[in-house]
């Protein structure tokens, strides 16, 4: 069994002590494919330690986080272009509007998120979204670039069934995280009408872990539960959960 951790921040600080121990969890469950998202330029060499210590697992993305899309975000920007220039990545990510935590910037969010998906469209590369208290947001800049090319991942997906199906609409595979397991995570009540071909796997670790370890430390090793859930919500079993949502993953990042 072959399982696709689509997002998740392995370079975070929070693994620092045991990075190495939290990776042989995952493989031991499986988990072997890891697309790991850029936040800013502060974590760009952490991102490459990361790669070179796993060459064959960790595939890296470029991009900067809408949280990050501050005072300096001309510059930051510049450092993402200078990047994508330099090397290969798997996407532009995680891009993006976040208005739950500071609307102040919803200008300058859209215009770096605009120009993140035509970076990517310039190398051919699929985006990851950050959608946070801003679907509508998000939907007005996708459908001002909508295109044969653009595609990639609305990650973390908590929307509802029409909003997923707009997503869809935008040749986007939806990131199925540790919500799909809480109780108020609501996205459980409708996820088994939208085709399993629409969806990937991700954990977010080291945040938003799911049930029973909500509150705690995520790491990649609990998408095993996560796969779980999708399978007696599909009534399928994790095998197939796995087959599919990784060939999914393979559709968009093209390995």
């Amino acid at each position: 069994m072959i399982l696709t951790d689509t997002h998740t921040h392995l370079y975070a600080e929070e693994f620092n002590a045991d990075r190495d121990e939290m990776m042989q969890r995952a493989f031991s469950k499986g988990v072997t494919r890891f697309f790991v998202p850029a936040i800013d330029s502060s974590c760009t060499q952490a991102m490459y330690d990361l790669e070179s210590n796993y060459p064959n697992q960790v595939h890296l993305m470029m991009g900067l986080h809408p949280c990050y899309v501050k005072e300096n975000y001309v510059e930051e920007l510049s450092h993402v272009e200078n990047e994508l220039a330099q090397r290969k990545f798997v996407a532009v990510g995680e891009i993006g509007i976040d208005l739950y935590w500071d609307k102040s910037t919803l200008e300058i969010q859209k215009k770096a998120f605009k120009y993140q998906i035509q970076l990517a469209k310039k190398y051919q590369l699929p985006i990851v979204i950050h959608c946070r208290d801003s679907f509508d947001e998000i939907f007005e800049v996708l459908e001002s670039e909508k295109d044969k090319h653009l595609r990639g991942i609305f990650h973390c997906f908590t929307g509802d069934y029409n909003q997923a199906q707009r997503a869809i609409s935008y040749q986007m595979k939806l990131g199925i995280g540790g919500v799909s397991t809480f109780k108020n995570g609501q996205i459980d009540q409708f996820l088994n009408q939208i085709d399993l071909k629409h969806l990937v796997l991700e954990t977010d670790s080291p945040y938003l872990a799911p049930v029973p370890f909500r509150g705690k430390r995520n790491e990649s090793s609990y998408l095993e539960i996560i796969a779980h859930k999708l399978g007696q919500l599909y009534q399928l079993p994790v095998e197939e959960i796995a087959r599919i949502t990784t060939e999914n993953s393979i559709e968009v990042f093209g390995i």
